[in-house]
Formats: structure tokens, C-alpha cells, sequence
């Protein structure tokens, strides 16, 4: 495959090697192995189960241990709310359409409502007039656009109004921040958060926070301390056409789209904390309902330092080479039922080692309510060892009935919501691009400039990107999972005030 003298600027510029590029093409020829389920997570067989007495410790161990551990909320906020509201696209388009159809029955609900009435009005439009004469298209603009309107078809998620309170609105990251107090407080009384964002929305986003951090600082009597990071060019992946070439726009310039959300491992793996929090922009709640979240945020953040505590000792000694028969045994005892960990025979102290130096997740996990999306598994690979991983359905061969038998007999459902230790024994920052298995992306199909084009994404955050890491799952509410996919979302009683 030849490229011309502008690709290999283009490659430079992003700070992609061809090596990588032509490996990348090679995956569009080759496709992506299917992962092999070997049975599914269910309680007593992958999934913890936490008595009331055990949460109850649990928190009090919170308690004890909060000061002394620097944490860390990490949100993914770089998506656009486009998605949010392409039914409302859709229709503009000339597709009518049911979800459209339920925005305007419930626009009264929605915690922009009094700002869009305001912007119709200042356009000569009289919202319920436009309603009663079906004049959608026109709402639907204000709602979008930003010339005369909300702009919301161009904002990220994180700065669409989400909720309602009696002094006025509540965007989706303004939630996060008060979340954060409830259970990402060091002992420095400051709350750390980082959003991962676009460079296009990161002004927006500094923007519409400073005055309020200035409130928010006042009503908890806390500290925030906000990072940024954007998504590393290096990270996109080369587009192919039907035939694998490279995709070449109009103008002649090789197409490069975002890796999705698994290049969000590099910039997890330039953070230095203790504990690290992650949950998704859309996926928050209102302070009336943030209660149980924040418990189980703290409950799961205790277990995740008790298993690490003692997974440091054993790794501690294990280092310095003085452990006997008996205390390996011991060792691998730990591994087995406390970490979960695939120990075949009687590893020596050397493969005890190594399967404990890795970084640990402990991966809260709701009861499957039919949502789409990935669940927990125990997963099996080439050389027939066992792992618990969260899959996506599209890494899952469903023509092969076994394969399909596995997945139907899925309990739980993969909410994203992670507390990662990512330092080993020493304090020393594991490099997480190590723990990744490049073999889990996948190819999806899309449409540019009129013709087709196939997407290359990279191993999942939570998938391939965390694949060699020590896992947990631990069953939450299902009070803890309430996303927003579609503005619609917002309807429901737990995006609601109450």
C-alpha cells in the first residue's frame, strides 16, 4: 500500500506512525476474533452480593480510611448531545416519528422549558400557538440551533439542562460536582474531578462553571479542583472504504475518525490517584436521589482498598523472596476467592507475582431491566484461562448457539460505574496501555460525502482497554443507573423533581 507525501504529514501531524496505519487496515481485512463466553456473571458465581452488615462495615472503613486516600471522579464528557436529540433531527428531516411526538407532550417537563419559551418568544413565536398548529419544526429548530436558539444539537451533554430545582435549572455536570462532595472528598477537603472533553467545547465548559464553583464552594464548604483533557490524535483510527483502501475525502485527504471512548485510556493512565471514580456525563441523577448512589460509591470504594491493602502485603512479600510453601498457598488462596483470579495448579512465586501486579477495578453491576448494552462474564482465551470481563453483545458471535445460550442467560448489566486502583504495591502508577488486549475492537459502518465507509474502534474503556486487570463485580441498585440517551430520558420520574 502506497501513501502519497500529505499522508505522512497528515500521520505526523496526528502522531500516528504508518506501522500503525497499515496494522489498523489490516484489521478491516482480517475482522476482529469474537470473544469466547465461557458462562455468565450471575450471583455466587461472579457477582458479589453485600449483606446489610457488610455495607454497614464497609462504609464505616470509608470513613476511617477517606483522609488519607487522594480521590479522583473521572467523567467522560467529550460526547456531543447530538445523539440526545436525533429523533428531533429526524423529524426536521421529514421523518415524523414517536419520540418526537413525546417531546412535545411532555415539554413542559423539561428543565429547559422556560429558556426555549423565552427564545421563541424573542423570535415572535408563541410556544403553546406553535403546538396547537403542530408547527414542530419550528420549536425543534430553537431547540437545536444556535442562532436563535438553545443550541443544543451543538452542546455536549454535560451543559444541557438536565434538571429542575426551585431556583432554576441544573446542567448534567453541575450534578457531578454535587455528587463528587458526597463520596470523592479527600482528606484536604477539596473534590478532584476530570472531564474528558472536546478542545471545541472546553471553553464552554470553563465558561458556564466558574461562577458557579464559586457558589458551590460556599454551599459544601469544600475545595474543587478541575482537570481537562482532551482526546490525543494519536489515538484516531484510519477509515476504509468497502474495499479496505483508505478513505479519501473529497478533497483527497485520508480519512481519520475518533477511536471512541477506549482512547480514553491514555488519558486515564496520565492521572495520579489513589482511587479513581468513573461514571459516564449522562448518567445522574438529582440531589434528592444521589443518596444511594453515593453510599454505594463509598461502599465499593472500601472493598476496592481492603483487597488492595492486602493484595500490596502478599506482593510485598512475594518481592522480597522469603515466602514459603505454606504462605503461597495462603497467597493463592486470596487470588482464588477473594480476587476472583483463574490459579491453576501450584503457581510458584514468580506467576504469583505476576498475577497480582496489575491494576484492580472493582465494577458495579444492576440487575438487567432490558436495557442494551454490555454485561458481565467469565471469558475464555486462547490458552483456555478464565477472566471475568464486561462485554459488549458486538464482541459476541450470536449465530453460534452456544455463544447466544450464554448471553440469554445474563443477569446483570454494565452500568459504568468503576473504582479503579491504578498504582501497584510501591505507589507507583501502573502504565494501563500495558493491560490492554488490542484483539477487542470492532468495525462498525457509516456514510460520508455520500458513500460508505467502515469505522475502526478501539478496544472499549471498560472492555478491551481494561481486559489484563484484576475485576470484581459487585451488584448495586438499580436506583444508581439512570442514563440519559435520548432527551426523552429526562421525562422519566427519577430525572424529575420530586
Amino acid at each position: 500500500m502506497i501513501f502519497e507525501e500529505k499522508d505522512h504529514k497528515l500521520f505526523a501531524e496526528k502522531g500516528i506512525t504508518e506501522e500503525r496505519v497499515k496494522e489498523q487496515i489490516e484489521y478491516f481485512k482480517s475482522g476482529f476474533p469474537f470473544i469466547k463466553l465461557n458462562r455468565p456473571c450471575i450471583p455466587q458465581d461472579g457477582i458479589i452480593q453485600l449483606e446489610t452488615s457488610e455495607i454497614e462495615r464497609l462504609l464505616e472503613v470509608y470513613e476511617a480510611e477517606a483522609a488519607e486516600t487522594d480521590f479522583l471522579k473521572f467523567v467522560p464528557a467529550s460526547g456531543a448531545a447530538s445523539r440526545m436529540f436525533k429523533h428531533l433531527f429526524s423529524y426536521k428531516n421529514g421523518d415524523e416519528n414517536a419520540l418526537a411526538e413525546s417531546f412535545i407532550q411532555g415539554i413542559e417537563k423539561f428543565a429547559f422549558y422556560n429558556e426555549l419559551k423565552e427564545a421563541l418568544s424573542k423570535g415572535g413565536f408563541e410556544l403553546n400557538q406553535l403546538i396547537t398548529q403542530k408547527d414542530y419544526e419550528t420549536i425543534f429548530s430553537y431547540v437545536l440551533e444556535s442562532e436563535k436558539g438553545l443550541g443544543y444539537g451543538q452542546l455536549p451533554k454535560g451543559l444541557i439542562d438536565f434538571h429542575l430545582y426551585p431556583n432554576g435549572p441544573r446542567k448534567a455536570v453541575v450534578e457531578h460536582f454535587v455528587e463528587g462532595v458526597g463520596y470523592a472528598k479527600g482528606g484536604d477537603e477539596v473534590v478532584r474531578l476530570h472531564f474528558t472533553v472536546s478542545v471545541d467545547h472546553k471553553e464552554k465548559f470553563e465558561t458556564y462553571l466558574k461562577p458557579l464553583i464559586i457558589n458551590l464552594k460556599e454551599r459544601f464548604g469544600v475545595g474543587f479542583e478541575i482537570e481537562y483533557s482532551f482526546q490525543s490524535p494519536s489515538t484516531d483510527t484510519i477509515a476504509v472504504d468497502m474495499e479496505n483502501a483508505p478513505f479519501r475525502l473529497d478533497n483527497g485527504t485520508v480519512l481519520f475518525r475518533p477511536g471512541g471512548h477506549g482512547a480514553l485510556i491514555n488519558n486515564l493512565n496520565d492521572l495520579d490517584a489513589d482511587v479513581i471514580f468513573i461514571k459516564n456525563i449522562d448518567n445522574i441523577v438529582p440531589e434528592r436521589l444521589q443518596e444511594e448512589t453515593i453510599r454505594y460509591k463509598k461502599v465499593l470504594c472500601s472493598k476496592l482498598l481492603e483487597l488492595k491493602a492486602q493484595r500490596d502485603y502478599y506482593l510485598r512479600l512475594l518481592q522480597n523472596g522469603n515466602v514459603d510453601q505454606e504462605t503461597q498457598e495462603t497467597i493463592a488462596e486470596f487470588a482464588i476467592h477473594q480476587l476472583k483470579l483463574d490459579v491453576k495448579g501450584n503457581p510458584s512465586a514468580v506467576e504469583l507475582y505476576g498475577l497480582l501486579n496489575r491494576p484492580m477495578r472493582i465494577c458495579g453491576m444492576v440487575k438487567n431491566e432490558g436495557e442494551p448494552g454490555g454485561g458481565p462474564f467469565w471469558v475464555e482465551d486462547k490458552a483456555g484461562n478464565l477472566s471475568m470481563q464486561i462485554v459488549e453483545k458486538s464482541q459476541i458471535d450470536i449465530d453460534n448457539p452456544e455463544q447466544a445460550d450464554i448471553l440469554s442467560q445474563s443477569t446483570h448489566f454494565n452500568p459504568v460505574d468503576l473504582i479503579c486502583a491504578t498504582k501497584n504495591h510501591m505507589g507507583e502508577p501502573y502504565d494501563l496501555v500495558k493491560f490492554r488486549d488490542p484483539e477487542t475492537g470492532f468495525i462498525s459502518h457509516k456514510s460520508l460525502q455520500g458513500r460508505e465507509l467502515k469505522a475502526l474502534e478501539l478496544p472499549g474503556l471498560w472492555n478491551g482497554a481494561m481486559a489484563h486487570w484484576i475485576t470484581l463485580f459487585v451488584e448495586v441498585p438499580l436506583i444508581t443507573f439512570n442514563p440519559v440517551k435520548t432527551v426523552n430520558d429526562l421525562l422519566k420520574p427519577n430525572h424529575q423533581p420530586g
